[in-house]
């Protein structure tokens, strides 16, 4: 007896490492009533920039499906939330301003961008099933200079440098403009309209994208990330399933672009750049790669910091408006969100949601038999 506990005492002890904790109901519940009160308390500003987050985790998490899930590495997401941008407004727009428009219901625009965005990466697709790593992060870099010379030239559709007109969403006899409408007292513009549509988007966008990582498609696309040789010894279509994600993520790109486009009221081709498709890496990276929750997280903190730098610039040190001698807010909030790419890289590589989102619920000691 006395040799048994000696042995059970000095045994190893093997701690279950911690795990992700799922958020109570009334959590939830609650997060989604306040979400639904925001137009009602808050001003413009905090709904654009609110707005603006939602567009950017759409579209984070259609380039976190790629690089983060399928390890495919692509530096012109920003071509296709131009595609789904302008897209919408070839669609969508009338004419009447000398542009090129079909004049389709607002809904079908959004859908037929979508699905527009969708095919120019089911065209680049078979280059994406046969490209991995940095040679896929050049090939889509091209991506990124032929549509800014097409936004720039072709001008019946895109507006050239002064872009075009967004037509204004139109949904079950609602129109989301900046015309006011009453709603329990409160004078609702195009912000507060929006607000809901942004909403609706992003939870049918990220409970989608959390299906698939869930399910079969999400373990094929792991394996294809871990080794991809192996994945293709076990039965795993390689080539296929790139494209697939590839096609899937421009889709995501085009919704984002479609709401980018409701938001400003206006596309120029100048947004639609280098410095966008960069921006999506940061917030991947940042937020936790491979997971949705990760690209919210993380499309919130790149979106946001830019416009919390400007609306408070006169009380930070060495930020100033543009002209003014100090730092823009836009180089400021550049800074901070490349020192946090390298801070994550560095010391929390799961990325900030693993952070937030990690508690430890206990440890067990377990004998080792």
């Amino acid at each position: 007896m006395s040799e048994v506990l000696t042995r059970t005492e000095t045994a190893p002890v093997r701690r279950r490492p911690a795990r992700l904790t799922r958020p109570r109901p009334y959590v939830l519940a609650a997060g989604v009533a306040l979400l639904l009160a925001f137009p009602f308390y808050l001003d413009r500003f905090w709904l654009q920039a609110g707005l603006f987050a939602m567009a950017a985790a759409i579209g984070a998490i259609g380039i976190n499906l790629l690089t983060g899930a399928t390890g495919q590495l692509s530096m012109g997401h920003a071509f296709f939330l131009a595609v789904g941008a302008y897209g919408y407004c070839v669609f969508a727009g009338d004419g009447s301003d000398g542009l090129t428009g079909l004049g389709l219901p607002t809904w079908l625009a959004v859908i037929l961008a979508v699905l527009v965005a969708g095919a120019a990466g089911g065209l680049f697709s078979p280059i994406a099933g046969r490209l991995r790593g940095a040679y896929l992060g050049i090939a889509t870099l091209a991506l990124i200079f032929i549509g800014q010379h097409v936004l720039f030239n072709a001008r019946d559709l895109t507006g050239g440098f002064n872009g075009r007109d967004v037509p204004a969403l139109s949904l079950f006899g609602l129109t989301f403009d900046d015309r006011e409408t009453m709603v329990a007292a409160v004078p609702f513009g195009s912000a507060e309209k929006l607000w809901y549509v942004g909403l609706v988007m992003l939870l049918a966008g990220a409970l989608f994208a959390r299906g698939v990582l869930r399910g079969r498609p999400g373990r094929a696309m792991n394996a294809i990330r871990d080794h991809r040789i192996a994945a293709g010894v076990i039965g795993v279509p390689v080539a296929r399933y790139r494209a697939a994600v590839f096609v899937l993520s421009s889709m995501y790109a085009g919704l984002a672009g479609v709401l980018l486009a409701l938001i400003f009221q206006r596309t120029v081709p100048d947004y639609f750049g280098i410095t966008l498709s960069l921006e999506y890496l940061a917030m991947i990276v940042i937020g936790g790669l491979g997971s949705v929750s990760g690209a919210v997280v993380g499309a919130a903190f790149v979106s946001l910091l830019p416009q919390l730098l400007t609306r408070y610039s006169d009380a930070l040190p060495l930020v100033s408006a543009p002209g003014m001698g100090g730092i823009t807010p836009g180089e400021a909030s550049r800074y901070l969100y490349g020192a946090a790419v390298v801070a994550v890289v560095l010391f929390l590589p799961g990325g900030l949601v693993r952070v937030a989102a990690r508690r430890r619920v206990g440890t067990t000691s377990v004998e080792e038999r």
